[in-house]
Parts: C-alpha cells; structure tokens; sequence
C-alpha cells in the first residue's frame, strides 16, 4: 500500500478557536480538514509545516507542540500525519488552495464533516 507522510497545523486563537479550511479539490472535496500538506525530502515536519501553511494561506505560524501522530488507513494509501499546535505569528489566512475556512469553539468541531484521519484529533483537541 503507499504510504503518504504529512504535515497539518491545528492553529488556535486566544479565544481557543481552532481554524479548519475545506479542501476544494479531489477525491475528498467539501470534506473539512486541518490546513498542511506533505512533506518534501529532507524536511523535518516543522519545516514542512512552515512552509505548507505560507503556500496555502500566505500566513507565517509559530508551532507550540505536537499534539499527535495519526496513523490511518485510506483505501488507496495509508497516511501518517503529524498534527501540530500552531499560532498565528503573521498574515490573514488567506484561501489560496481551500474553498472554504471557519474559526470553531471547541463544541463546534463537529458541525463540519471532517476527513477521517483528521476527526481522530479532535477528541485530542477537546482535552487540551
């Protein structure tokens, strides 16, 4: 089976919102996740997530800690995903790549459809 590495930033704001984007494209468009994106070659995952979150949304974040590695398995590939916390250091969030954004209170993480890898966080979130 391939094996997909990837990177995802759960940014937070003081009010303890969490940022979630809906992907725009392919197999699993409409469907809500954390921003980030795979990781290149010799990039360590804070980097990539660095990077990932400039390219996508023109936003500089810093990252406080991982919150957890998710191990799942999609039907064409098995994923690991390095899921940060992350804050806003500079910029606005700009969609470049995403259809859609919301900023969610802790009991609003599941009025969207999240991906399937990306709800096995959530339960992690909502304890922190």
């Amino acid at each position: 089976m391939k094996q997909i590495e990837v990177v995802a930033a759960i940014i937070h704001d003081e009010e303890g919102r969490i940022f979630a984007t809906q992907r725009g494209y392919g197999d699993w468009q409409d469907f809500w996740e954390f921003p980030g994106g795979k990781m290149e070659p010799g990039e360590s995952p804070e980097e990539a997530l660095k990077r990932e979150i400039w390219e996508e949304l023109e936003t500089r974040i810093v990252i406080e800690h991982l919150v957890k590695t998710i191990e799942y398995d999609y039907p064409a590939f098995h994923l690991t995903m390095h899921c940060f916390l992350c804050r806003i250091e500079s910029g606005n969030l700009t969609l470049k790549e995403h259809e859609a954004a919301k900023w969610l209170n802790r009991d609003e993480l599941n009025s969207v459809d999240w991906l399937p890898a990306d709800k096995e966080v959530l339960d992690v979130i909502r304890i922190n």
